[in-house]
């Protein structure tokens, strides 16, 4: 049965999903353990940034196991997919930063988890596609909602309706991926980039990732009411002051998180 594996580097922790056996397919397993790791990470835990990938170079996540899925009713895969979606949206509303290194491919509910974090990184080889009409059924992880946002209808529809696969560089190029990892040095990348981040004041990082998933469906009056909400949580906060403090004094800043 597959699991994951855990590193922490400070406020960073790096979650591999550990089940080359089936190209780190999502099992009904995997799928709980995932929403109680975001669990834990909410109710507080000094984690800002979670780096999620995939064991091995081959698949940073194949979907939903469907060796495990052709054994399950049809109520069983709707529990399931409860359950998925459930977790999704628990990544996207957690206040920690959720980042996917993605070194291999990443199909169906693969790209449906790497589409929930806040930002996708990619080895040369990796691969992406909601390939989920070539079985008769439809992305229903989020996919068809996540993924238009990501990058607009026309180009969701063409990769959605096809069912066709990219690889890193298209990827890139339509901003379904925010950055491209050279050969053998995703990991380096991921944790820059996730080092940069945490390096920031938490409650300010946790208000713009919100500000930004929060507005992006509002018209503009509305969503920058929403981020004017979002100011307010931190203009009162210590971490603002000890912000200004810090540049003053020219060092670098203490953040409490409060």
């Amino acid at each position: 049965m597959g699991t994951f594996r855990d590193e922490r580097h400070g406020a960073i922790e790096v979650w591999t999903l550990d089940a080359e056996d089936t190209r780190n397919a999502i099992s009904r397993a995997i799928a709980a353990e995932l929403e109680e790791r975001v669990a834990r990470i909410s109710r507080g835990s000094g984690t800002r940034v979670v780096i999620l990938t995939g064991a091995g170079d081959k698949a940073f996540c194949a979907g939903a196991d469907l060796k495990e899925r052709a054994t399950m009713s049809e109520p069983e895969v709707r529990t399931f997919l409860e359950r998925l979606r459930r977790v999704l949206r628990a990544v996207e509303l957690s206040d920690c930063v959720f980042l996917a290194a993605l070194n291999g491919s990443a199909l169906g509910g693969g790209t449906e988890l790497a589409l929930a974090c806040d930002l996708r990184v990619a080895a040369p080889a990796a691969e992406l596609g909601l390939t989920e009409v070539r079985l008769g059924i439809i992305p229903g992880g989020g996919g068809t909602q996540r993924l238009p946002r990501l990058i607009g209808a026309g180009r969701a529809k063409d990769l959605i309706l096809t069912g066709r696969r990219i690889n890193a560089a298209e990827a890139f190029a339509i901003g379904l991926v925010q950055r491209l990892a050279p050969e053998g040095r995703l990991m380096e990348v991921s944790l820059s980039v996730a080092e940069q981040i945490a390096a920031n004041a938490p409650l300010a990082i946790a208000a713009a990732k919100h500000a930004i998933d929060g507005g992006a469906s509002l018209e503009l009056d509305a969503a920058l009411g929403l981020e004017l909400k979002h100011y307010e949580t931190v203009l009162a906060s210590e971490d603002r002051r000890e912000g200004l403090r810090a540049f003053a004094e020219k060092r670098p800043p203490v953040w409490r998180g409060r």
